[in-house]
């Protein structure tokens, strides 16, 4: 099966079971009087819509170039990371703000079967999901999928503490500390989306250094290794190069400064050149946009 196949198959996957996570936290969220379960579930039912969104983009990118986008759709995927990060970002500062309310406020009362009921579920849900994506993921190498399975974990973590704090408060009851058992949801809730919140920024950065094109150090050092050996073994003057990343496509320039002495070249054996860089930059050729040209003034290299 094809790479851009599976990750679309996988992508409804976890489409299909991400809306049915949202909608039990909605219901199990009312039916136990959670805020903390209300969040999660919030969190999947945006965490779906992303994932819609991504197969969207994924594609496109498989459809590589259109009349209008003739450079091809790879600039879609940070912009959908950005999106994915930034809601995600808002959503758990919102309900950090909710939990701290409620918590100075006096807390909530919970019917503790229910939300206990339906941590079990979600964790084993999540766990499944996060697995399975993981080990496709793998083969695939996908950002969208990378980013996917990481919300898979987000919600498994989040629901695995929550099932911890049930747990425990549904023990504290008809004691001495019964009292307390309201400022669980909230307190638990308020510490998650704290923890949290670094998780989705950390995509929001990721994805603004693929917009504003920042050059990968590592992509950047391969690049110019690859240039100087060419130069060197070839007899060139000098070569300059540019490089950038954008979601899975990465943009690397070679030109090539040759000297006008320079014995005599065909075409052929600049395309001999070029075929040389391929296979030294490597990676899939749909997913690169490689330039490699040679000229004698440095004026059309800079």
């Amino acid at each position: 099966m094809k790479t851009d196949t599976r990750e679309q198959s996988a992508l409804k996957r976890s489409i299909a079971a991400t809306v049915f996570v949202g909608g039990a936290g909605v219901v199990f969220g009312i039916l136990s009087g959670s805020l903390s379960i209300a969040f999660d579930g919030m969190f999947s039912v945006v965490d779906a819509s992303m994932t819609g969104m991504a197969l969207l983009v994924s594609r496109l990118i498989e459809r590589q170039t259109s009349g209008r986008f003739q450079l091809g759709f790879w600039h879609l995927e940070p912009i959908v990371l950005l999106f994915n990060g930034a809601l995600l970002s808002l959503l758990s500062a919102y309900a950090f703000t909710n939990a701290v309310g409620t918590l100075l406020s006096g807390g909530r009362d919970l019917e503790f079967g229910w939300a206990i009921a339906y941590a079990v579920i979600i964790v084993a849900i999540c766990l499944a999901m996060f697995l399975i994506g993981r080990r496709q993921n793998r083969e695939i190498q996908s950002a969208l999928l990378a980013l996917d399975v990481k919300g898979w974990a987000m919600s498994g973590l989040i629901t695995a503490a929550l099932l911890v704090a049930f747990l425990i408060a549904a023990l504290l009851q008809d004691t001495a500390f019964e009292g307390w058992t309201p400022y669980v949801d909230p307190a638990v809730l308020a510490i998650l989306t704290l923890c949290l919140i670094p998780v989705p920024l950390r995509t929001v950065f990721e994805a603004l250094k693929d917009i504003f094109l920042v050059a990968p150090a590592a992509l950047d050092a391969q690049v110019r290794s690859v240039a100087s050996g060419i130069v060197q073994r070839n007899g060139y003057r000098d070569v300059r190069t540019y490089v950038a990343k954008v979601g899975r496509s990465r943009t690397m320039e070679f030109h090539f400064i040759v000297p006008e002495d320079h014995p005599n070249q065909t075409l052929a054996d600049f395309d001999r050149v070029r075929e040389e860089i391929a296979g030294a930059v490597g990676g899939e050729p749909r997913d690169r946009w490689l330039t490699v040209t040679f000229t004698a003034d440095p004026k059309w290299a800079d």
